[in-house]
């Protein structure tokens, strides 16, 4: 349950740097456009806001990853940042776009199941 979990856990940080590059990096380019569903204009208006989002998806990674180094004694830190990602996800699904739910909080509900149960 303890590989499970951390996979989980691995897999939602390794998501957080992506988002991270989508939004600090790839905002206003094709593949930032094709992801937010945004025009170009919208990009340029919103890029500077979009930056500061994707640094805090960065903290959510670096969280995750402290807690995978920590090994047993990140439990708590997984915890700790899952959570983070859980509620980031809701209140993303609540004002965003509902796919929010599926990308962010699905997963991250699993990651602390697995994490509780073992």
């Amino acid at each position: 349950m303890t590989l499970a979990a951390n996979a989980i856990v691995a897999l939602i940080g390794l998501l957080h740097v992506y988002i991270l590059v989508l939004e600090m990096f790839l905002w206003d380019k094709p593949a930032g456009l094709r992801a937010f569903g945004q025009t170009a204009a919208q990009a340029a208006a919103t890029k500077a806001l979009a930056a500061n989002q994707g640094l805090y998806n960065g903290f959510l990674a670096a969280g995750l990853f402290w807690g995978l180094i920590l090994g047993e004694a990140g439990t708590g830190v997984k915890v700790f940042f899952l959570v983070c990602v859980a509620v980031a996800g809701l209140y993303g699904a609540a004002t965003a776009s509902r796919k929010i739910l599926f990308i962010q909080t699905v997963p991250a509900a699993l990651g602390l199941a697995l994490l509780l149960l073992r």
